[in-house]
């Protein structure tokens, strides 16, 4: 009998094997059968279509095409792009250290990084470039510009420059550095002894640099509680998200789990050091711009109830990616597993594998998202980004305040206000006194902008018009058009105190830079106001951690 049920056990092995032969043997053919395809297609598409064809370009554009019908993360990286990708990762790069924007034929400095060449050097935000090396700049994108820009540390580089205040153009000369752009923007005391920290993105090494921020607040005074902001941060290295958490929870807890198609590369997380502070009542910033290893972070402290997450839904990006290498230095960068945060939630709004029939993509619905429960037993759910505890609207723009910045007139005003000033005072504010000198400024300004309702009343014209009806009503239509512009006069005095709030942020950042830029919007926040109440609130805070609210 034994030897029998030995013999049946034998035979099942081999007909396993034989099938997941067969099912190797048939996927290497399938890769094999279109490879020789696409190498012979291709050969004789250069050789015989009829007009030149540049091979690079071409076989970029069908690399990036068949990458994108699977996710927007799986991207093909030539060696040319491959510095960009590594300041992405690293947060350095060398170059002059400043952000640049395009502007009809030229590219002007939007913003200097302090501490770097292009603000050592004296250039200010709003400078327009004329020429780089001797070179004429008009015409160039900010793409050519910026790698004309970059280059080894200690190399000169030599720029012709237009100043708005100035009149004639000046030359400056200057040593490209190293630039480590601060994965930390700021960091400080709201009020007394609540500490905040604003982190841009997930480099390496950043959570070193949070622990160091966070350290610093304590050793300055007592932490009453923390405000950790990672609205706008897209996230980044998986590795740095983990150890961010781990500032804030006991050393062996678990952290995130990640799951993928080679089971080899399924791997737990762990907090594998001894935390910063476990104690410190912690509320976590997040939008919906916040994603992937922001959502880690924000998710497992949610889940492990360690602290309260305030603002609105994240992205929604549960995806894991990995970089591989490929012939003459380039790099794929794929996803290779979705990751899964301390309560057993994927985060992953998108199903890039079930797409509509038009190849559209839609979110998960409601019905399909699964309930979870963090570690005091809240409700929790998968699908969808991680909902907050406390949901704070979001703040509507209006469309004249919309139509100023698309005009750029809150930058140029400010560029302005930086030439005829040289200083401003420590709290500066921009109040009602100054915004009547904004008013007069865009007095002869093209700002013009479409109301919804003027959209609707043309539409509302033009179905009057198809039906007949429009000439007998032309003169009370004129009539509530005309009213309409009148009312739209006051669009700016309306929203008076938004642009002195804007004005505020952009003419701080003219002398104190990103910092100075983050502390002046603080004040105007309703995200960090919200977090500020529930800090100072220990019940309320207790009440929303243990679920008994």
């Amino acid at each position: 009998m034994l030897k029998k049920i030995k013999t049946i056990f034998i035979l099942i092995s081999l007909v396993t094997i034989t099938f997941s032969s067969l099912s190797f043997t048939d996927s290497y053919f399938e890769i094999s059968k279109h490879l020789d395809i696409f190498t012979t297609l291709y050969k004789e598409l250069n050789t015989f279509y009829v007009d030149e064809t540049d091979p690079g370009k071409l076989m970029k554009e069908g690399i990036d095409n068949m990458l994108k019908s699977l996710d927007p993360y799986t991207t093909y990286i030539p060696e040319s792009e491959i510095e960009d990708f590594k300041f992405m990762t690293t947060g350095q790069y060398g170059g002059i250290g400043a952000i640049i924007t395009k502007r009809k034929n030229y590219v002007y400095i939007s913003e200097p990084y302090e501490g770097y060449p292009a603000q050592k050097a004296g250039l200010m935000a709003g400078d327009k470039i004329l020429e780089i090396n001797g070179k004429s700049a008009e015409g160039k994108t900010t793409e050519e510009v910026s790698k004309i820009l970059k280059g080894q540390p200690n190399t000169n580089v030599s720029l012709k420059i237009e100043r708005s205040s100035l009149t004639s153009p000046f030359d400056v000369t200057f040593k490209r550095e190293k630039v480590s752009v601060k994965s930390v923007s700021y960091a400080g005391f709201l009020g007394n002894e609540i500490g905040y920290v604003k982190l841009r993105s997930f480099t390496r090494g950043c959570s070193n640099d949070l622990k160091n921020a966070i350290q610093k607040l304590k050793d300055e005074k007592n932490l009453k509680g923390l405000i950790l902001d990672l609205r706008n941060n897209p996230g980044g290295l998986l590795n740095e998200s983990v150890d961010m958490v781990n500032l804030f929870v006991p050393k062996g807890e678990e952290v995130v789990k990640t799951k993928g198609k080679i089971k080899s590369w399924e791997k737990t997380y762990f907090a594998k050091n001894q935390p910063l502070d476990t104690d410190v009542p912690l509320v976590v910033l997040i939008n919906s711009a916040s994603a992937s290893a922001s959502e880690i972070v924000s998710g497992a402290i949610q889940d492990l109830d360690r602290g309260v997450v305030i603002g609105q839904r994240s992205f929604g990006k549960g995806l894991v990616q990995q970089t591989r290498k490929l012939s003459y230095n380039a790099q794929l960068k794929l996803t290779v597993a979705k990751y899964y945060i301390p309560s057993g939630r994927c985060i992953q709004s998108v199903n890039y594998n079930n797409r509509n029939d038009d190849g559209s993509i839609g979110k998960v619905p409601d019905s399909l998202k699964t309930e979870f429960r963090t570690r005091n037993g809240r409700k929790v759910y998968d699908g969808g980004g991680i909902e907050p505890d406390i949901i704070v609207d979001k703040e509507s723009v209006s469309n004249i305040i919309l139509s100023l910045y698309r005009e750029r007139l809150f930058f140029d005003f400010a560029t302005e206000y930086r030439h005829k000033h040289e200083n401003i005072t420590n709290n500066f504010k921009f109040d009602e006194t100054s915004y009547l000198s904004f008013k007069d400024y865009i007095s002869d300004k093209k700002y013009d902008y479409k109301t919804k309702t003027e959209e609707s009343f043309e539409d509302f014209k033009e179905k009057a018009k198809n039906e007949k009806y429009f000439e007998e009503i032309a003169s009370d239509y004129q009539s509530l058009l005309d009213k309409l512009k009148l009312n739209k006069k006051d669009d700016l005095e309306k929203n008076k105190q938004k642009v002195c709030e804007i004005l505020t942020e952009e003419i701080v950042s003219r002398y104190t830079y990103q910092k100075g830029r983050i502390k002046s919007s603080l004040e105007f926040d309703k995200d960090v106001k919200r977090a500020i109440e529930i800090l100072n609130d220990k019940q309320e805070y207790e009440n929303i951690i243990s679920g008994t609210k």
